[in-house]
């Protein structure tokens, strides 16, 4: 049996798009956050990242808490307008939290205020120790988050 060149190279390109499709499907599935809060969960995974550094892994959170402060004013970034405040998860720790405006139901930002009880679901980003959050926290997904959030204030749930 002769097998040509071409044949070899594209046999290779389709196992290498195999493996890619089936690694980011597999990534797609994996982003499920905790049905109920699990702020130990979250700061679990706060403290590895603080162990091992960026890893380029981003992680679903559902987490529980209370408003600490609030960015009055919305930024307009590269993907959209959004609204930035930060919650307290236990005593002494704190996370920021990052809302798109352009793709939440919601009203005029800000719709929280410091002491407001919030309920947080997205995904949990730690590029280093001054730059972690948890974004994607509105009802759409993408091709690299599947998994849908939200953000519950006062009893009142923005998608």
């Amino acid at each position: 049996m002769i097998i040509s060149p071409l044949s070899v190279r594209h046999g290779r390109a389709l196992l290498a798009a195999g493996l890619l499709a089936t690694l980011l499907s597999g990534v797609a599935q994996a982003q499920i956050a905790p049905v109920q809060c699990d702020n130990q969960k979250f700061l679990s995974d706060q403290a590895g990242f603080l162990q091992t550094g960026p890893t380029r892994v981003d992680l679903p959170e559902h987490v529980c808490g209370e408003v600490v402060s609030v960015t009055q004013r919305s930024r307009r970034t590269r993907s959209g307008v959004h609204g930035y405040f930060i919650m307290q998860v236990a005593p002494g720790r704190q996370i920021r939290i990052v809302s798109d405006l352009d793709r939440m139901q919601a009203p005029d930002w800000p719709w929280v205020r410091p002491g407001d009880p919030v309920e947080v679901v997205g995904r949990y980003y730690f590029d280093s120790v001054r730059s972690q959050g948890i974004d994607w926290t509105h009802h759409g997904t993408g091709r690299h988050w599947a998994s849908p959030g939200y953000v519950q204030v006062n009893g009142k749930r923005y998608e």
